[in-house]
């Protein structure tokens, strides 16, 4: 079989399909990490004007999970647990994004290998999400402390 037939298979075809859920949850995470932030500083102040909150939010927006996770640091009080899974799950998405097909390569010619693959980004997507899950809690916290609960706004990711 041709390499162009197999990754063109239901399984290969599984891989990226698996692969793309990672990637999504994991910028799922980086928007959760951009609100609760932005709720942070709401809840300190620290934004004068609408106009202040919509460039910073913005910028924010444009950030690295990277970035994100280093700034709530500063803001936020995660346990010991979170931060490690946090910085847990920037590290994995880093590595699926930038190096796991250049690694994995040979992976996707067998079915093992593909197998592998799926429970391996499964897992991940299953940590981003459950991580995503948590910073929306605190993030509804947030906005019933600030009295903007009405204007809560689910995520795509709530609504699954």
């Amino acid at each position: 079989m041709g390499k162009q037939k197999l990754l063109d298979s239901d399984h290969s075809k599984d891989v990226f399909a698996y692969f793309g859920l990672a990637v999504y949850y994991s910028q799922a995470l980086e928007q959760q990490l951009a609100n609760l932030l932005m709720l942070m500083k709401l809840s300190q102040g620290k934004i004068p004007s609408e106009e202040d909150f919509t460039e910073l939010y913005q910028r924010k927006l444009s950030s690295s999970l990277g970035q994100l996770v280093q700034e709530i640091q500063h803001y936020f009080p995660f346990s010991e647990e979170e931060t490690i899974q946090l910085k847990e799950v920037w590290k994995q998405r880093n590595y699926i994004v930038h190096d796991y097909f250049k690694e994995r390569i040979q992976d996707t010619f067998s079915p093992a290998g593909r197998s592998r693959m799926i429970r391996e980004l499964t897992s991940f997507k299953d940590q981003a999400q459950a991580l995503e899950r948590k910073l929306q809690g605190y993030s509804r916290e947030l906005y019933r402390t600030l009295g903007l609960e009405k204007d809560f706004t689910p995520t795509r990711s709530d609504k699954s």
